[in-house]
């Protein structure tokens, strides 16, 4: 990504990760649009960023993203397309309300695949999709489901669309440890290597700049998660019986 003349769409743009990332990019000189459920924060998170075109959906209800693509359609082509956007709740599965799941569910993984699904021809040839996935997704984490469940999908729907949608789209997976956002703020355990937003945001741009798939941060976090994942279920499953 070059420093300046960027058009990317951010989806889950109103708080968090997604909110810094757009203050990052309007640094640079980016022509951003803004899409999240919270029209007030992306009004004034628009005004932060330079005056960026703020286009409010939620990605719960699948029509209001076909609506925003047709009609971005006739427009400049993107540069990137970033989707952040994501439920939260984490619990035990025996504490687990049906509804709430079936909306994280609908946001996190459905949300996800009809961005997959209907943003590309939006894209400039080799632009970038840039896909929100989790550490939460490299194994089963005690209490993270169905958070976790959706998140290890969308790693997967990352890897099979790196491949299908090549050379024309350069689809990338973004996985972060902990972040300190609204949805972290729910756990009530210590959080190891805990980043900021900005930090965040600033390691999903440097990653996006360089060649690779995938974006993982704070590397002291996700590289042994990594190897872990790598251990024989006999040895793993017992450590996160501990960790649990």
């Amino acid at each position: 990504m070059t420093a300046v003349a960027q058009r990317v769409w951010i989806i889950g743009a109103s708080a968090g990760i997604g909110a810094a990332l757009a203050r990052a990019l309007a640094a640079r000189g980016a022509e951003l649009v803004l899409s999240a459920r919270d029209a007030v924060a992306l009004a004034a998170l628009a005004d932060d960023c330079g005056g960026a075109t703020i286009a409010p959906l939620d990605l719960g209800q699948p029509d209001q993203l076909a609506a925003h693509c047709d009609r971005l359609r006739s427009e400049a082509p993107f540069d990137a397309i970033i989707c952040t956007a994501a439920l939260y709740d984490p619990g035990r599965i025996a504490d687990l309300d049906p509804a709430r799941a079936e909306a994280m569910v609908r946001v996190n993984l459905l949300g996800t695949l009809d961005v997959a699904r209907l943003c590309p021809p939006l894209l400039r040839e080799g632009g970038q999709l840039v896909l929100f996935g989790s550490v939460a997704g490299y194994l089963g984490l005690p209490g993270g489901q169905p958070y976790s469940a959706t998140k290890a999908a969308i790693n997967n729907l990352a890897e099979s669309l790196a491949v299908e949608l090549a050379p024309r789209v350069d689809v990338r997976l973004v996985c972060p440890g902990f972040v300190a956002t609204r949805l972290t703020a729910k756990n009530r355990f210590p959080m190891p290597a805990i980043v900021t937003p900005e930090q965040a945001a600033e390691a999903v741009l440097r990653g996006m700049a360089r060649r690779g798939f995938e974006i993982h941060f704070p590397r002291r976090f996700t590289w042994p998660l990594k190897l872990l994942r790598l251990l024989p279920h006999a040895v793993s499953l017992r450590l996160m019986r501990r960790i649990g």
